[in-house]
């Protein structure tokens, strides 16, 4: 029996093993059906998501694209207008030149004819000057080579009297065209030398690609900008300015070095204090040097050799100065050659005059300002870095704060005026400049028999219009006179002004 037992709990065991094996067969496949259920479900879930994520996307794209698309077919259109003007211009001066190349050829044939009809007149001409030669020799019984011989001798006495009394007139005339004389000297210095004017002011503007980039430049609470202010010395004004920043100082050196900072921290991407100061001081080399290799570039172009490095630095450091709105380094060039052009003419050293003209506004550059005027303080560092005594005169003396010793210091002073004086050098209000114009044109008109003035060459030139009817050929040269003195007298301008009257009669009729 006990055995009997044990086989059947042994069964009785397998039975429910195998049972309970089947059973959890079954659950776990049910369970897994659910989870497959509800993995489909979310991966369907997903999908779609996913999808109306991409469509969004894609609607976005399609958006943005179109919109380019619309603004290249604008510009494009613009573009294709542009060219069209210019093709109907071209045809109109295509036209203009057939018409101009007829009429040349006509003029051209006329020409011809009127040569022709020259010729034979001449031929004829010279006949008959041969036959009354024949008829002259004939009846006074002279050759003539013996009247022309006769014929000289009484013009050299006669010449020899006249010339005795001509001597003092001209000795006379000599004195008082001495000054019309240095007029020529300095009008023709200064139309062999041309220069551009640069003009500077107190802001720049730094262009960037896109509004964002105004967000990182000012940092988290402001502590990006805070820190190139401080580095730079400038301020940087951040405002609704469509991709621009704006740069304010009066230190044309700091705006650069802020404006090329700004460049490399932008290009770079990373923009934090420690960066920053780390390229402003890069920076600050590299406007160093470029400033030495400035002075360089300058004495090279000009001829000059030997100066100091410290005189060199301070002429590279010009570039970056302005007296009166007016570049200091173009106007310390423009000096330079003024003053070369008119030692030359004056038979004096045109490359010591060049030298004087280039180093005689150092003194506006000093690393520290000085108490003392600035022709004064160039001297002493011209005469510090071992120049010559007559360039440092010269320097010294363009302002007449000091004796001139030598021919240089006029030429400079001279030269200097000229430069900071012609128009258009220096800053000059806008409203001010047409105010100008128009008190020259009604100051004009206000003179009887006047028509019409125009104020043109920046100011330079007044021309005015007369009544054919009301003024004479004489009076002309009277009202021109008259109107420069009433100008000189009532008015402040650079310069000079020239005042051509204009007078002429025109003879209309018409063929019907």
């Amino acid at each position: 029996m006990d055995a009997l037992t044990i086989v059947i709990a042994l069964v009785c065991l397998i039975v429910g093993l195998a049972l309970g094996y089947i059973l959890f067969r079954f659950v776990i496949k049910q369970k897994y059906q659910e989870m497959m259920k509800e993995a489909e479900t979310k991966a369907e879930n997903i999908k779609k998501d996913k999808l109306l994520e991409v469509k969004e996307k894609f609607l976005n794209k399609k958006s943005e694209l179109e919109k380019e698309v619309a603004q290249r077919n604008q510009k494009l259109q613009q573009h294709e207008n542009k060219l069209k003007q210019r093709e109907l211009s071209l045809t109109q001066r295509h036209e203009e030149l057939q018409k101009k190349k007829a009429e040349n050829d006509t003029l051209k044939a006329n020409l011809e004819k009127q040569i022709q009809s020259y010729n034979s007149k001449k031929g004829e001409l010279d006949k008959m000057v041969a036959q009354e030669r024949t008829k002259l020799e004939t009846i006074s019984g002279l050759t003539a080579e013996e009247a022309k011989n006769q014929l000289v001798e009484s013009m050299k006495d006669e010449a020899r009297t006249n010339a005795m009394q001509y001597i003092n007139e001209i000795v006379d005339d000599a004195k008082m065209t001495a000054t019309k004389e240095a007029k020529r000297i300095v009008i023709q210095s200064i139309q062999r030398v041309a220069t551009e004017t640069a003009i500077e002011n107190s802001v720049s503007v730094f262009h960037i690609d896109s509004d964002e980039v105004k967000g990182r430049v000012i940092g988290r609470e402001g502590r990006n900008i805070r820190a190139l202010e401080a580095a730079t010395g400038v301020e940087i004004v951040v405002d609704d300015t469509p991709e621009a920043i704006v740069i304010s100082a009066f230190d044309p050196v700091r705006r650069e070095i802020c404006r090329l900072a700004l460049h490399q921290l932008v290009a770079d991407g990373r923009i934090h204090p420690a960066r920053i100061e780390e390229v402003v001081a890069k920076v600050k080399k590299q406007v160093e040097e470029e400033i030495i290799e400035t002075g360089k570039r300058t004495a090279i172009d000009l001829g000059i050799h030997g100066l100091h490095p410290e005189l060199i630095r301070m002429i590279g450091k010009m570039k970056y100065r302005s007296s009166y709105g007016q570049n200091l380094l173009q106007h310390s060039r423009e000096t330079a050659n003024l003053c070369a052009v008119m030692a030359s003419e004056l038979g004096l050293n045109p490359k010591k005059a060049r030298r004087a003209g280039l180093l005689h506004d150092i003194g506006k550059v000093p690393d520290e300002e000085p108490e003392m005027p600035h022709a004064t303080y160039g001297a002493k560092l011209a005469e510090k870095f071992k120049e010559k005594p007559d360039i440092v005169n010269a320097i010294a003396a363009h302002h007449d704060e000091t004796e001139m010793t030598t021919l240089l210091a006029p030429i400079v002073q001279v030269c200097d005026a000229i430069s900071g004086a012609r128009p258009g050098a220096r800053r000059e209000i806008v409203e001010a400049y047409i105010k100008r114009l128009n008190d020259l044109e009604q100051l004009a008109l206000s003179y009887p028999g006047v028509t019409k003035t125009y104020a043109i060459q920046a100011g330079r030139e007044l021309r005015v219009i007369v009544g054919a009817d009301k003024i004479s050929d004489a009076e002309t040269e009277t009202l021109s006179a008259e109107i420069a003195k009433k100008i000189q007298d009532e008015m402040t301008y650079p310069g000079q002004v020239k005042i051509t009257v204009i007078r002429e009669t025109r003879a209309i009729s018409f063929a019907k």
